[in-house]
């Protein structure tokens, strides 16, 4: 339920805000263009190396907060942003899709390497230690919390679900509820690419 709330709360929020932007180009998900989280990321990668945001200007970018052993909303997601970058033919060269483990203390290098790309080579799974995993959650204001349970390392971990993109230039534009991406994703990559050449 909390999760829930956080999510409705920045709908609510990013509506406000691209009522305040000027006319741009049109979305099927929530615009968010202007808000002011989602600025910096600095996490490593499941190649062992270390990746921000800036280092993939150019490319639209498609972010969202997960974690390996989650039973269905991840999975979900990674594989239908997969579907909708196979929509955009050649232009799915222009995207980077980032995949942040609100669950370090499982999703380690070795075992993101094999689960992220699954879904499409080019994906990357993105962790950091306990400290780095709050302030990236902090800065996207994603909501996480490790459920305990009687079994050591088989605990769930409840997390807000929206997908971040951004748009070549680096700036937070659009948050996708899970159950749209089939829908809107590719369309929204293409808007974005477009007015981006």
């Amino acid at each position: 339920m909390t999760t829930i709330w956080r999510f409705s709360g920045a709908c609510l929020l990013a509506a406000l805000v691209s009522a305040c932007t000027p006319e741009g180009p049109k979305f099927r998900s929530t615009d968010v263009t202007g808000a002011d989280f989602g600025r910096a990321l600095t996490l490593t990668g499941h190649d062992g190396k270390p990746h921000s945001l800036e280092e993939f200007r150019g490319k639209a970018v498609v972010l969202f907060f997960g974690y390996t052993h989650c039973p269905d909303i991840c999975p979900t997601t990674l594989a239908d942003t997969a579907a909708a970058l196979k929509k955009l033919g050649a232009d799915a060269s222009r995207v980077q899709v980032l995949f942040v483990t609100v669950d370090p203390e499982r999703d380690t290098p070795q075992v993101l390497a094999q689960y992220v790309p699954a879904f499409d080579p080019s994906f990357l799974g993105l962790y950091g230690d306990a400290q780095a995993t709050q302030r990236a959650a902090k800065e996207f204001r994603i909501f996480y919390a490790k459920n305990s349970s009687s079994t050591p390392g088989s605990y769930t971990v409840d997390h807000s679900a929206q997908t971040f993109v951004f748009d070549p230039q680096g700036r937070l534009r659009l948050l996708v509820r899970p159950e749209r991406i089939p829908q809107d994703l590719a369309a929204d990559l293409q808007t974005l690419l477009k007015s981006s050449s």
